[in-house]
């Protein structure tokens, strides 16, 4: 009988495939990092994480489908002006579950991102794709009051009646072809503050009793015009902690809409503006709310680290980011003394657990809130769906991934779900309201805020001493 162990070790009988190459097709500074695209070893450990492969349960959904085209563009073996390839790299949602979990340390979404601008650079888009890409990126979100401006109309549709006139007709869920996104859109808008943050907001607001630090506060383009509430509450939490607080008034967008679009250099253009701006101010810490700006702002460092004249300035600020659970434990938190009676959970946004690695923070500062019961979420750091503007560009998709997160928000039986980013605040909020579940969505900054308002519970009375 053959000794199944002595056979021709020329002739494996499980095929390796193609090896590396010498000179893959993307070359230049944004492009995929080949080596890193290497390393993945289809070990399939990503399968059991990735939101968009637990949906569809396709190979090219999941994180190793996506890594295994990039690699077959780059080696030559598939165009990239492929139809598919572009379809594939749009379908991922960014949320970087992938990245926590590889075993190899394998950029999905990085890699993902960098191919999206590759795409972009290549493929002629459709005209009126390539317009409203222009107006929203390199013209409304290059300024902050443009974003103001652009809000207006809707805030205006608020106060007249319309919206409640336009729900009750649900005629927009009737539109046809993807106009239907547009009820989408509409389901998803909160109620708008008054006036947006930043025009109420002072640029230096002083710490409440002894000044410990001075932090930057870097306001978020929605945070400031959807949920200026919550980031006034950010403020508020901030001065009760020894913090003097700089709102730089000029600051502009993060850059993160760009990066998912693969406009790297209107990024690099934010990128440079906020960190001459910031660097002026002489400050401890640059803090954000909004955990997409504090994963990207954190991100300048690696963006501009072949500019000379940037690159050590950027590296200086993106060390001083933090998000703002992660700097409240840091430096520690000051206890509130008022009592918050409710059972909350906690959903972590993707920006924030898996790009920024930043998990055990806010549990511990939500836990330090007197009177909450806290229960954790099945799947806490799962994608909801909104990443980005995924809930518009692929709505049926993004809403089996939100309907599986409400599933476990509801069996928590929380009164309370917290979060901290307006994409997932967007999201969660239109989902409760879609399902009726009787639990309000707020930022942590909302409830923290809330106890150092609340009147301290009064001391029992100790007993008297016998005689």
């Amino acid at each position: 009988m053959e000794n199944v162990h002595d056979g021709d070790r020329s002739a494996p009988s499980v095929p390796l495939g193609p090896g590396p190459v010498a000179q893959p097709l993307f070359t230049d500074v944004d492009a995929p990092d080949y080596d890193n695209v290497l390393a993945c070893i289809r070990c399939g450990l990503c399968l059991s994480v990735c939101p968009t492969y637990n949906t569809d349960h396709l190979e090219v959904q999941s994180p190793r489908g996506r890594v295994a085209l990039i690699r077959a563009v780059d080696e030559g073996r598939l165009s990239p002006d492929s139809p598919g390839f572009k379809q594939h790299m749009y379908h991922c949602l960014d949320c970087r579950a992938c990245q926590t979990i590889c075993p190899s340390g394998v950029k999905v979404g990085e890699l993902v991102v960098a191919a999206r601008a590759e795409i972009d650079k290549r493929e002629p888009q459709p005209w009126l794709e390539r317009f409203l890409k222009r107006v929203v990126l390199r013209w409304v979100l290059m300024r902050p009051e443009r974003v103001e401006l652009a809000m207006a109309p809707v805030r205006f549709y608020q106060r007249i009646g319309l919206q409640r006139l336009v729900r009750a007709s649900k005629l927009l869920g009737k539109l046809p072809g993807r106009l239907n996104v547009l009820g989408f859109m509409e389901e998803l808008l909160p109620r708008l503050p008054g006036r947006p943050l930043r025009q109420d907001l002072m640029e230096v607001t002083p710490a409440r009793g002894e000044r410990r630090y001075r932090v930057g506060f870097f306001l978020g383009c929605v945070m400031n015009v959807v949920y200026a509430e919550a980031s006034r509450s950010t403020v508020n939490v901030l001065i009760e902690n020894g913090c003097e607080v700089v709102t730089p008034k000029a600051q502009r967008c993060c850059g993160a809409p760009h990066a998912a679009e693969g406009d790297t250099r209107t990024l690099r253009e934010l990128a440079r503006h906020n960190v001459d701006l910031f660097e002026n101010w002489d400050l401890d810490y640059v803090v954000s709310d909004c955990a997409a700006c504090a994963a990207q702002t954190k991100e300048y460092a690696h963006l501009l680290r072949d500019e000379p004249e940037y690159r050590v300035r950027a590296i200086a600020f993106s060390r001083k980011v933090r998000e703002i659970t992660e700097l409240l434990a840091e430096i520690p938190l000051k206890q509130p003394r008022g009592e918050m009676p409710v059972r909350v959970t906690y959903h972590e946004a993707c920006h924030l657990c898996h790009a920024q690695g930043v998990k055990r923070q806010p549990r511990k500062v939500i836990n330090q809130i007197p009177g909450i019961e806290f229960v954790e979420m099945k799947e806490s750091d799962w994608c909801c769906g909104s990443a980005g503007i995924y809930n518009l560009t692929h709505p049926d998709r993004a809403t089996e991934i939100l309907d599986r997160k409400l599933q476990n928000v509801a069996a928590t039986e929380a009164d309370v779900v917290l979060t901290g980013n307006p994409g997932c605040l967007l999201q969660l909020e239109a989902g409760v309201k879609r399902t009726g579940i009787k639990t309000r969505v707020l930022h942590p900054t909302q409830l923290l805020d809330a106890a150092y308002r609340a009147e301290p519970r009064p001391a029992a009375e100790s007993p008297r001493p016998s005689s």
